[in-house]
């Protein structure tokens, strides 16, 4: 994971507790990288990350959505009657 501190210096242990903060915040997800930014008394966190947060993908004329609300009635309707395959 590659550590950006911006704005000031901050001791290794301080770091490391920002590394745990961010995770516990977001189990299950994996970190690429985090900015800490420091502005006076206030540090702000930007957490950038390396997996996707896809939980399912639908494939429909060449394009990917993660919803089917996303798509128009006719295409809905073509999903509801699809052949399903066991993954």
């Amino acid at each position: 994971m590659k550590i950006n501190v911006i704005g000031g210096e901050m001791d290794r242990r301080e770091i490391d507790e920002y590394i745990k903060y961010a995770s516990q915040k977001y189990v299950g997800r994996q970190i690429g990288e985090m900015d800490i930014i420091i502005d006076g008394e206030f540090v702000d966190l930007q957490v950038h990350f390396k997996d996707m947060d896809f939980q399912r993908a639908y494939r429909s004329a060449d394009y990917l959505v993660n919803t089917l609300e996303k798509l128009n009635n006719a295409k809905q309707k073509e999903f509801s009657e699809k052949e399903r395959h066991k993954v």
